[in-house]
């Protein structure tokens, strides 16, 4: 199963390099790590046996072209590459689809992430640490080879440790047996792979970092050297005011339907009993997310309970039987969905478990499935009023928010309202007219926030009245939403582009929001989820 895999700093290379296939669950036995091994070139390489194109390609559904295209880029042994940026959504295969294409080639490369390595200094310690052969233990005191914080000391250290693994990769080509084997270095090309790269961005100084990064193979001028990127982001979110040669950018595309029942329906011992599962599951939580991680998680508790009725897991089961076992997970499915990526889910969302039931319901049901079909893009309900409050945010002026957004959710605004004086007018035109000329204004996140909880309270009394009497498949929208799942869609919308993040304000010294999406695009996405957002958008 295809997954991205997150590195410790103390842990050695061979350990890494084996560990990730056993986490890939790719069906190929992991190499034991051994604990009195004496670092060599030899661990530089991912220290499996290479595996056979097919292999390479059936352990990954859906990613034959981004596999092959991978291949051309890096070329035959020996040949000098261009930088490479691989970009993708998290959990398409990026790391592991990297990991096993150097396993197949038995090229040697220094892995770092950039989770486990958050600092410029445990970045450029981590790549010489593996250069030098240092591994951390408590003989050397857990301490470095070299102590690196400045990028000027580092390239001088990197390009002394690169010409010293070149040197020796050139002197065992002539050593190396015709027989390949196990863990052996191939060619005098080292290749420097960096992951979640996005995080850069988070750092101290990270625009210079970013820009010293992107420009390293024009800094070190050698031809045996390859530098790729891994990152959740596209390659136009970096940009710097520094030239550098940009990188080829590799797409991962986010997986389809089809893709990801090729990945469940691996190694399964009875293919027809998991293939009925996933047709009550798939469907419904790729409206959700198309992530393999969060999906496998779910799955593999919905699988359990969906066998529950069985005495024999090797059935093959007949219409009666996957009714019977679709009725008996029926009523698990939308709690699953909400207690596993905290998220409310209206039973338009759950319309797909139970279709032909659904169908016989109301015309206003099938209306708000219409609209939500109508959206080009998979996105949750709370990410939904997130993005509905970011528009508001950047549309409305925040003096009003108090008026629009009250306990009786605005209205009985209008009544409460003085009569204004003819200044507080002609003021209030003048803002108009001011904000109209500068276009969607910034907010903070504290506001951004308040306006969430305000509209999804009222999306909640508004669910309520719409579903008293019907079946309780819906959940409540502003308990169940946990502050961190509202942050982790507010970084998923800024990635998306659908949100801008700006500079920090110098009189609040926080972090200003901008909302990049059009009244139309806002007034289908509140259509989905049945919110009146014309009742909360300012016009004059």
């Amino acid at each position: 199963m295809a997954k991205e895999k997150e590195e410790s700093v103390q842990i050695s290379r061979r350990t890494t390099r084996s560990s990730a296939t056993a986490y890939n669950n790719n069906g190929i036995e992991s190499a034991k790590p051994n604990v009195s091994h004496t670092p060599t070139l030899d661990d530089l390489v991912f220290g499996q046996e290479p595996i056979s194109l097919d292999d390479l390609l059936s352990s990954f559904p859906g990613r034959r072209v981004q596999i092959l295209e991978l291949l051309r880029l890096l070329g035959t042994i020996n040949s000098s590459m261009p930088p490479l940026f691989i970009y993708g959504s998290a959990s398409t295969g990026k790391t592991s689809i990297v990991l096993q294409i150097f396993r197949r080639l038995s090229r040697p490369f220094v892995y770092t992430s950039c989770l486990s390595c958050y600092s410029p200094r445990i970045l450029f310690e981590s790549i010489l640490n593996q250069l030098l052969l240092h591994k951390k233990n408590a003989v050397n005191g857990y301490s470095s080879a070299k102590r690196c914080e400045k990028p000027s000391d580092f390239v001088n250290l990197l390009r002394e440790a690169l010409t010293n693994v070149i040197d020796s990769l050139k002197a065992n080509l002539g050593k190396t047996s015709t027989t390949k084997l196990k863990g052996q270095v191939n060619g005098r090309m080292i290749y420097l792979i960096f992951d979640k790269f996005e995080l850069v961005r988070e750092w101290d100084k990270s625009s210079s970092i970013l820009s010293f990064l992107f420009g390293l193979c024009d800094i070190l001028k050698m031809a045996e050297v390859g530098v790729i990127f891994i990152s959740n982001n596209s390659l136009d979110t970096y940009h710097s005011n520094t030239g550098y040669v940009e990188p080829i950018p590799v797409h991962f595309p986010e997986y389809t339907e089809d893709d990801l029942r090729q990945i469940f329906m691996r190694n399964q011992a009875n293919r027809k009993l998991y293939s009925s599962f996933l047709d009550v599951v798939l469907r419904p939580f790729c409206r959700i997310t198309r992530r393999v991680d969060e999906l496998s998680t779910a799955f593999s508790m919905l699988f359990k309970k969906y066998c529950e009725p069985l005495n024999d897991l090797g059935v093959v089961p007949n219409e009666e039987m996957k009714r019977r076992l679709f009725s008996h997970l029926q009523p698990h499915v939308a709690p699953s969905l909400n207690e596993r990526f905290r998220i409310a889910s209206q039973p338009s969302l759950d319309c797909e478990v139970n279709q032909e039931t659904r169908r016989k319901g109301s015309a206003r049901k099938s209306g708000a499935s219409g609209d939500l079909d109508e959206i080009d893009f998979h996105m949750s309900t709370s990410a939904k009023y997130l993005l509905i409050s970011a528009f508001l945010a950047s549309r409305n002026p925040a003096t009003l928010d108090a008026s629009l957004f009250d306990s009786t959710g605005g209205s009985d605004s209008r009544k409460r309202k003085r009569k204004a004086s003819e200044k507080s007018i002609e003021q209030k035109e003048a803002a108009e007219q001011e904000l109209l000329m500068k276009g969607p204004g910034t907010f903070s996140l504290e506001r951004l926030l308040a306006i969430f909880q305000c509209i999804t309270s009222v999306a909640e009394d508004l669910l309520g009245e719409e579903e008293e009497g019907n079946d309780k498949l819906g959940v409540e929208l502003g308990s169940n939403t946990l502050m961190s799942d509202v942050l982790l869609q507010l970084t998923s919308l800024c990635n998306s582009n659908f949100i801008i993040k700006g500079g920090s304000c110098p009189l609040e010294g926080s972090t200003r929001y901008r909302s990049t999406v059009s009244e139309d695009l806002s007034l289908k996405v509140a259509r989905s989820v049945k919110f009146p957002l014309s009742k909360y958008l300012y016009r004059r």
